[in-house]
């Protein structure tokens, strides 16, 4: 119940935390999604980050662990978000934001995951 109890309320701050971040992101009005890619970005180092300690140096609560990881971390991010605007795009006709988008995301998501790995077992 504890483990339930962290994810639920992790959850409804990572949501929090992605709105409010999202729309400030959002009011630079580009055309391009900045806020998701940044939102995914960050948040992909904080998973790289956390993930480090929690699995290679100590034993972490499963409370603690799936809280932050799945519950904070996977409400902050989200996948749906990024295919949504990326097919919006597409169907806008704005092929190289699309693509873009694509790319940037998924370059940006694994070097801020590796980033974030290196930075953490430097630490530890």
């Amino acid at each position: 119940m504890r483990t339930l109890f962290a994810v639920a309320t992790a959850s409804a701050l990572g949501g929090l935390a992605r709105y409010l971040l999202g729309g400030l992101l959002a009011r630079a009005g580009t055309g391009f999604p900045w806020e998701t890619l940044l939102i995914n970005a960050t948040g992909s180092f904080a998973l790289g980050f956390l993930f480090t300690p929690f699995a290679e140096v100590a034993a972490t609560p499963v409370w603690l662990r799936a809280g932050l990881l799945i519950g904070f971390l996977g409400s902050y991010t989200t996948f749906s978000t990024f295919a949504l605007e990326s097919f919006r795009l597409i169907e806008d006709g704005a092929y190289a934001f699309a693509l873009a988008n694509l790319l940037g995301s998924l370059v940006a998501g694994l070097a801020a995951v590796y980033a974030g790995i290196v930075l953490a077992r430097t630490i530890a």
